[in-house]
């Protein structure tokens, strides 16, 4: 099987933020980057096979410019919940906690959020199932941190080194699992 991850396109925050499931803008240049992003899944993409999509606009938006309006939406395919801390600046979150996430970010939640943990074992339990699909082929329209925790289950990556070269926006990692 394979699965193509598509990285939503650039997103309208100013660098810095800590945006996870907040349902951003995206940038102004959002059809020319779509674009990009379509042509090279006309070339890359083999038949058949099954959208999916992170229900947040930035990949519904992206998925449905790539012609999937369909797509399956899929919660288990957002990016990292940080609860309190959605829409601000890292270096001005002032919750005390956040020395802890970043002492241990794999195991420690932002303060009403989830662990890089939890959200592994929601991507995993989402790769596990769609093994079982009758498709040789899944297109995903998802988020970095979600596209580097697949990289991590298939091997690909080391826990320490998960978000080194983390993909950038509109583009395409295939797996074969």
């Amino acid at each position: 099987m394979r699965i193509t991850f598509v990285r939503h396109t650039s997103v309208d925050v100013e660098p810095g933020t800590c945006y996870g499931q907040s349902d951003v803008p995206l940038k102004p240049s959002f059809k020319e980057e779509a674009e990009i992003v379509r042509k090279k899944l006309i070339k890359e993409v083999r038949y058949p096979f099954k959208v999916y999509t992170s229900p947040l606009s930035r990949c519904t938006l992206l998925a449905e410019y790539c012609g999937f309006p369909d797509a399956v939406r899929d919660p288990r395919l957002m990016e990292l919940n940080f609860g309190e801390w959605e829409m601000q600046r890292y270096d001005a979150i002032s919750d005390p906690r956040i020395q802890e996430w970043y002492d241990n970010w794999f195991e420690a939640p932002a303060t009403g959020g989830e662990s890089l943990r939890v959200q592994l074992e929601r991507v995993r339990n989402f790769i596990d199932e769609i093994k079982e699909c009758d498709k040789e082929n899944v297109i995903v329209f998802t988020h970095g941190g979600v596209i580097s925790l697949a990289r991590y289950i298939a091997g690909l990556s080391e826990k320490e080194t998960l978000f080194t070269g983390q993909p950038g926006y509109g583009e395409i990692i295939t797996l074969k699992l």
